[in-house]
């Protein structure tokens, strides 16, 4: 198996995963949650089945997630504006000031995992990623995620 792609893209993904969670464990946090307030440190407030998607677990889960990140203070549901019925999640301040400082974690574990590449190698790696997942993601997926990308 070594030497074939999704192999070899499988074992780094590992070795990240574990540093990852080794990282954030000294900030309260694990992959999963880290992911949740990550994302929504990007966009702002998502609706869980939103966050289901981009955080690539079922709806079922990301509802655990958001219950615990709620219970500790980090995250805060309200009613959509004007889909009442769609629970909205947000970061709170002390959800903000969590994800700051595991940013600096999950940085830390990406620079070391990336410290034998030259920058060019690092962005053409990243390009190469990028083309792996283009070349498997179907058309109509392909759409949806330049739509949510340009609004």
């Amino acid at each position: 198996m070594e030497g074939r792609v999704g192999y070899e893209l499988k074992r780094a993904q590992q070795a990240f995963c574990m540093a990852a969670d080794e990282a954030l464990r000294g900030v309260g946090l694990t992959n999963a949650q880290y992911a949740v307030l990550a994302m929504l440190d990007e966009e702002g407030s998502l609706s869980g089945a939103e966050l289901a998607r981009r955080c690539f677990v079922t709806p079922q889960t990301m509802n655990q997630l958001i219950a615990g990140l709620e219970a500790r203070g980090l995250v805060e549901r309200a009613p959509h504006p004007s889909h009442g019925r769609i629970l909205q999640t947000s970061l709170t301040e002390t959800g903000r000031a969590l994800i700051s400082r595991a940013h600096e974690q999950v940085r830390a574990v990406e620079d070391s995992m990336v410290a034998g590449l030259a920058e060019h190698e690092q962005r053409q790696l990243v390009r190469l990623l990028n083309a792996c997942v283009s070349a498997l993601t179907p058309p109509h997926h392909k759409a949806k995620q330049s739509n949510r990308t340009t609004t």
